[in-house]
């Protein structure tokens, strides 16, 4: 008779006691040359990461030439005085690094990463970015050329489309934020190098600026290390640009952007309200989130499973400028798409679920679901120094205290379903909506009409 093996278990392991968790805390200093530096050591965190914000918002672009703002952004990894564009990039890639850069409306942003070995020699490259751009003829004709060939693309894309149609209509054509951010073909078409140089002359220096740095910085002489590339930087001396008032136009109507043959229908649902410096934010996130932040919130539960018009529709909240004196807006804003023939249904459904929600109010269950998904996954969303870094850099944009995550964090959770309700019928008023649509004008307009959700306009897709 065959013996049968025998195997031994390993003890099963036992969960440990959880730890508790906050945003990192930094440190803030300031250089020589007014440089202001906030930074982070995370032990273990062995790529760094480096932002650096200009104060050079879009609305500081000259008139006629909006985007400027941008092709400066992309020309600072365009060669210094040190190196060319070719030389500049084969430098970046000896170090690991990479570079990344935008303009916003706040301001142009530089994103680093680099191994911390290598720190140094990208603080450098960083800093001659920074300092001594080429600005060379070629090279910004080369990148105009490159944002020209964008803008079709950009306009073919529904989502794309619909975001630009929605900042037009609800911002006056004298903002900025009804514009463009990286400009139009009229205006792309009259930079040259010599209006980029006058843009950074006039807005880029470090007594504006701001350098986030954070990552394992064991043995790391980061004062040494700053004073001798981004301390180096130079500039006259300025005080922050003051940011203007923006004012919107909320009022409830339809936008139909024609685009004939479409099978599907782009939606883009916004207004605007208030941003991280009210007292109704955090109650505004959490009833945002139920109402469209995932999978299982209202409005998929409708249109997706449900009634299968969409794979899926978000509602959100995005800062879109604020203020030292704690003023400024945000986006708020439905966004998904469904196929043509349901675009009116599905319109309808959506209105109903917002009603619904005003009449009956979110559950105990959705607010509970929505703050363990935003509070309880909070460490493993800033597992990374980046995400760490880019937090920080929006909140030193938005003029925060620095330990306004984890304030947020403690609101979130104390937030109750009655006040989440309250914020999230307050975001989305269903006679305060700006609905744009991209799709079919002959199959959706009719239906749209008969919804009686808003004057409807119809305008080409261009």
């Amino acid at each position: 008779m065959t013996e049968l093996a025998t195997m031994d278990f390993h003890p099963q392991p036992q969960a440990g006691e959880a730890r508790p968790w906050a945003f990192p805390a930094p440190e803030r200093s300031t250089l020589d040359n007014g440089l202001t530096v906030l930074r982070c050591h995370r032990p273990g965190q062995q790529v760094v990461a480096v932002e650096v914000l200009l104060d050079a918002p879009l609305d500081a672009e000259p008139a006629g030439l909006d985007g400027v703002a941008t092709i400066m952004t992309r020309a600072f990894s365009e060669g210094t005085d040190k190196h060319s564009a070719e030389e500049f990039a084969a430098e970046l890639e000896r170090c690991g690094a990479t570079l990344d850069s935008h303009a916003d409306h706040p301001g142009v942003r530089l994103s680093l990463e680099v191994p911390v070995s290598r720190l140094a020699k990208a603080l450098g490259l960083l800093a001659d970015a920074l300092r001594a751009p080429a600005f060379d003829d070629s090279e910004i004709e080369r990148l105009v050329a490159n944002r020209l060939d964008e803008i079709p693309h950009e306009t073919a894309n529904p989502g794309r489309r619909a975001a630009k149609e929605l900042s037009k209509r609800l911002f006056p054509a004298d903002s900025r934020m009804s514009r463009p951010r990286q400009g139009t073909e009229e205006t792309v078409q009259g930079i040259d190098s010599a209006a980029v140089r006058a843009f950074y002359e006039k807005h880029v220096r470090p007594a504006t600026a701001t350098a986030v740095v954070v990552g394992d910085l064991t043995g790391v002489d980061l004062d040494a290390l700053l004073g001798e590339t981004l301390g180096a930087w130079t500039g006259s001396p300025a005080k922050p640009r003051p940011v203007p008032s923006v004012t919107a136009d909320d009022t409830g109507r339809v936008i139909i952007v024609d685009r004939p043959g479409s099978v599907q229908t782009q939606l883009l649902i916004g207004r605007v309200g208030a941003d991280r410096h009210d007292r109704v934010w955090p109650a505004q996130v959490l009833g945002t989130y139920c109402l469209g932040g995932t999978l299982t919130s209202r409005l998929d539960r409708v249109l997706r499973e449900e009634k299968g018009y969409t794979y899926g529709v978000r509602a959100f909240g995005q800062v879109l400028r604020s203020a030292p004196d704690g003023s400024g807006i945000a986006m708020l804003a439905i966004s998904g798409s469904v196929d043509t023939p349901n675009t009116g249904p599905a319109l309808e459904d959506l209105w109903t679920v917002l009603r619904t929600l005003a009449a009956e109010g979110l559950t105990d269950a959705e607010r509970d679901i929505a703050v363990q998904n935003l509070v309880g996954v909070a460490p493993l969303k800033f597992e990374t120094a980046a995400a760490v870094a880019s937090t920080l850099a929006d909140q030193v944009e938005q003029y925060l205290p620095d330990d306004y995550q984890s304030t947020l964090y403690r609101q979130l959770a104390a937030t109750g379903t009655v006040e989440a309700t309250a914020a999230a019928v307050s975001a989305f008023p269903v006679d305060r909506l700006v609905t744009v649509l991209v799709g079919d004008a002959a199959q959706i307009e009719e239906p749209v009409r008969a919804l009686g959700i808003g004057e409807v306009t119809v305008v080409p897709a261009e």
